[in-house]
């Protein structure tokens, strides 16, 4: 208790520990004597409460049981009079009625049929109810005559109002004491919990809830204002078909407090005060006489410390101590002193002249200035020097004095000098390392400047890039002025490159960038976004401006020949003009409707120039909302195969049917495909839209097969972008599908694309698979004998535009001839489409062609249209007196 050394705080607390350890006991004394008043308090709550509950249960089911009697005496009449007329049973309900009970009326019904009921008056409906047939009571009533026995159930929602119970009565009757009826009596709920006891003003917080004995949630259906706390006390009353439970507790929940327990908390808290205080008093006399004890020892040994501190910052710090006496011109210098200025062991005393002489000789005449300064105005001395050591090092020194009176009035100044060599080195390094990093810095912002150019312009011409753009187009949004884009896209620019190689494109791109800058005026914005398309953006006037001279004068300039690697190069332009008519319209959708007016440019021949309007904006429109319908058409199954048999130019017999997509959209009806395909490629979902044909007519190929219809094969188109499917082979795997049961039509242009090696692979694949390959519209003008070799197809669809002028062109006739001539010889039978009438179909076969299909036979059907066509037949009789007169 008495260690100095000791914290403060436990050093104090030692005093009071007889005092916290009696306040301790006492504290524990009170708290379970406490404890002790709380659980009398609540068993005396929890015995009252129980009282309260067992008068109201005690009430509840007397009174229940006493309605229930009641009846049960009229029930054994009815055993013994089972046909009792109405008239006697009411003189006996009535009597029952006008007792003192809660029953609200009364109901016989034999064999579940109700034909006595008390009080009439009210209840008429109810004559002739049949149980057996009533939703809500067969159940209850059928349990009645099952059980053999009184089933009470309730609460109930009453139809007349009100809740009510339901007691239910067997009636039997005769000498075999056979089932009779059912007897119903209602028993008014509010009345019989009234007439309990069961009201707002209870001494106690009481709710009722009713649970049926197979299960199910508790309904409560009484509860007091107060609400009951947790722990209640519970008591059931089983009525039959439920069990009621009543739950109660106090008003005040079972932790309230009374006055009984404040006095006697207080009584404890007093008590504990008389006995304690005086505990902590005493140890508050012994801690203060501690406490002028320690003091005294504390302040010796700070003086101690002190000393021993300034002892150890001397030497840590390496700080010489002096003094020197202006009279007598001694100048004491202790151990730190001669070591720093280089003063041998040897010397015993050291002089002013000491110290002067080892001045560094550049500091030696404004360190004496500073000394005698500090001497003469008795000033603080703070200065800096260097020192010449006697090995030739040269040091700095700084130093620090104060001058001061001894008794005798003679003056004397003492100091301290410290190296700060080290300190001094540092900082001219560091001088020298922010001079350099000041460098540094300043050729980082001008790499930065030269990056954020680079970043903004487009390393091969010079121009801003789409950055920079992208930065002009959202200040421009933010801005009111006028303002114009003209996209601006090189025409032949490819055949440039594809011919005389990358270089002299960028020759092209170069000199195309120079050529704009020389046409455009200098306030206006000209930037290349990327290959060979260029935006400018101008703020001027566009009623002053003039854009469209200026862009034609764009297309004139850059379709100026150019001389590239000793080529007369020409190439032109084609430009979108759009200018902001809306001040809402933002900078980027100017930029899309620019875009837009250049593909119309395109669109129209190139070399031109389009100005952006409204029926441009409509179009786009109109293709944006095609888009939609296309995409959701595709997610609601709206694409549907239509059925074009093919038929054998010598027997008319069906060999075949070709399944065309039709699109049925649900406000426009059937949408061609001229219409909807060229917007299906651009959303790259014509794949999709073959995958969906496909799997409807494999469907509709097995539905066929399950009618008998021995119809051999069916033919679907198939797309570029489905060919170029990856999981394409893997998919058609798990069709399983039977070799040569599926043909797969393919555009010409598609088919002998030799340059396209994966294509080809892919076409290789499907053959392996057994699935036929047929060239459509064959004789367009992309194919050639070579490539037609290489593919090997089944089948040669010719276009329908050599079979249309076939009956007046003999020349046709010897090209179409010439086609089923060389399919002959290679193996490969063709197919005519578009045979419209039936002259056309007779010559044809005299021309030896395989296979029929056009208008002239079978339009294209639905599914259903075309399952009703192969079954009547109805072009047979279309062909026999062609195929009397081929005969």
């Amino acid at each position: 208790m008495n260690d100095p050394h000791a914290p403060s705080s436990v050093r104090g607390l030692g005093y009071y520990i007889p005092a916290i350890v009696v306040a301790f006991a006492v504290l524990v004394a009170a708290l379970l004597a406490d404890a002790q008043k709380r659980r009398l308090e609540e068993e005396y709550l929890r015995s009252f409460t129980t009282e309260q509950l067992g008068l109201l249960r005690s009430r509840l089911e007397g009174n229940i049981l006493g309605n229930v009697k009641l009846v049960q005496g009229l029930v054994a009449t009815l055993s013994t009079e089972p046909r009792m007329p109405p008239a006697r049973f009411a003189d006996l309900a009535s009597r029952i009625f006008d007792e003192d009970n809660e029953l609200r009326s009364l109901a016989i019904a034999p064999d579940f049929v109700v034909s006595l009921v008390y009080p009439l008056t009210g209840n008429e409906r109810s004559l002739g109810l049949d149980y057996r047939t009533n939703e809500k009571q067969r159940a209850a009533a059928l349990e009645v005559k099952q059980q053999n026995k009184l089933i009470v159930t309730g609460p109930v929602d009453l139809v007349q109002g009100g809740r009510g119970l339901i007691a239910r009565y067997p009636i039997r009757a005769g000498a075999d004491n056979a089932f009779f009826g059912v007897a119903s009596a209602v028993i008014d709920l509010d009345r019989l919990l009234a007439n309990s006891g069961f009201k707002n003003d209870l001494k106690i917080a009481v709710t009722l809830s009713s649970r049926a004995h197979d299960g199910g949630d508790a309904r409560t259906f009484f509860s007091t204002t107060a609400a009951v706390d947790i722990e209640p006390v519970v008591m059931t009353i089983d009525i039959g078909h439920e069990v009621w439970t009543m739950s109660g507790a106090p008003l005040k929940g079972w932790f309230q407090s009374s006055a009984e327990l404040g006095f006697f908390r207080s009584a404890l808290a007093l008590l504990a005060i008389v006995i304690v205080a005086p505990m902590f008093w005493v140890g508050y006399l012994m801690k203060d006489r501690q406490r002028h004890i320690a003091a005294l020892q504390d302040r010796e040994e700070r003086l101690e410390t002190v000393s021993q501190r300034l002892q150890l910052a001397l030497d840590a710090s390496r700080v010489g101590v002096w003094e020197y006496d202006t009279e007598t011109t001694v100048l004491s210098w202790d151990v730190r002193m001669r070591a720093l200025y280089g003063v041998p062991p040897t010397q015993q005393v050291c002089g002013y002249e000491d110290w002067r002489n080892a001045l560094h000789p550049d500091d030696l005449k404004e360190a004496e200035r500073a000394f005698a300064t500090a001497i003469e105005t008795e000033q603080p001395y703070i200065t800096g020097f260097r020192v010449l050591r006697q090995d030739g090092g040269i040091r700095h020194i700084r130093a620090h004095g104060t001058t001061y009176r001894v008794s005798s009035g003679a003056k004397r100044i003492v100091g301290a000098n410290w190296d700060v060599t080290e300190d001094t080195q540092l900082q001219a390094e560091l001088l020298a390392a922010k001079l350099t990093a000041e460098a540094q810095n300043r050729a980082l912002e001008e790499a930065r400047r030269v990056m954020e150019h680079n970043s903004l312009h487009d390393a091969l011409t010079g121009l801003p890039n789409r950055r920079f753009l992208d930065q002009q187009l959202a200040l421009a949004s933010d801005s009111e002025r006028p303002l114009t884009l003209l996209h601006i896209d090189l025409d032949r620019f490819k055949d440039i490159n594809d011919t005389l190689g990358h270089s002299a494109g960028d020759e092209v791109l170069k000199q195309a960038a120079t050529v704009l800058r020389t046409q455009v005026p200098a306030e206006d914005f000209i930037a290349r976004i990327g290959g060979d398309e260029f935006v400018l953006l101008s703020h001027r006037d566009p009623a002053t401006a003039d854009f469209p001279t200026l862009s034609v004068r764009l297309i004139e300039a850059i379709s100026e020949p150019m001389a590239i690697e000793a080529h007369d190069c020409r190439i032109g332009a084609s430009i979108g003009l759009a200018t902001r008519c809306d001040a809402e319209e933002s900078a980027e959708q100017l930029l899309v409707n620019a875009d837009i007016a250049l593909y119309e440019a395109k669109r129209r021949g190139r070399n031109r120039m389009e100005t952006f309007n409204d029926e441009l904006r409509l179009r786009t429109v109109e293709i944006k909302r095609l888009s939609d319908d296309i995409l959701r058409g595709l997610e609601r199954g709206e694409f549907r195969p239509f059925f074009q048999p093919q038929f054998d130019a010598e027997t008319l017999e069906i060999v075949g049917v070709e399944a065309l997509a039709r699109w049925e959209h649900p406000t426009r009806g059937f949408i061609p495909p001229d219409v909807f395909l060229p917007v299906a490629e651009s959303l790259n979902v014509v794949a999709q839209i073959d995958e969906t044909i496909l799997d409807q007519a494999l469907f509709q190929r097995i539905r066929w097969e399950s009618q008998g219809l021995g119809i051999p094969r069916v033919s679907v188109n198939v797309s570029s972008q489905r060919l170029h499917d990856e999981h394409l082979i893997e998919k058609l795997k798990g069709l399983n599908i039977r070799p040569g049961a599926l043909t797969f039509e393919l555009l010409e242009s598609i088919s002998f694309d030799t340059a396209d090696d994966g294509r080809k692979q892919a076409i290789e694949d499907i053959k392996a698979l057994g699935i036929e390959i047929e060239i459509d519209d064959f004789g367009s003008g992309h194919a050639s004998i070579v490539s037609l070799l290489e593919l090997s197809p089944k089948r040669l669809k010719i276009d329908r535009r050599l079979i249309l002028p076939l009956l007046e062109s003999t020349a046709q006739q010897s090209l179409v001839h010439s086609i089923i001539d060389i399919g002959k010889v290679r193996g490969i039978e063709t197919v005519a489409e578009g045979v419209e009438t039936l002259a056309h179909a007779d010559l044809l076969r005299r021309l030896g062609c395989h296979v029929l299909q056009g208008y002239a036979f079978a339009r294209p059907m639905a599914a259903d249209d075309f399952l009703v066509f192969v079954k009547a037949r109805a072009w047979m009789p279309l062909a026999e007196p062609t195929t009397a007169r081929a005969n």
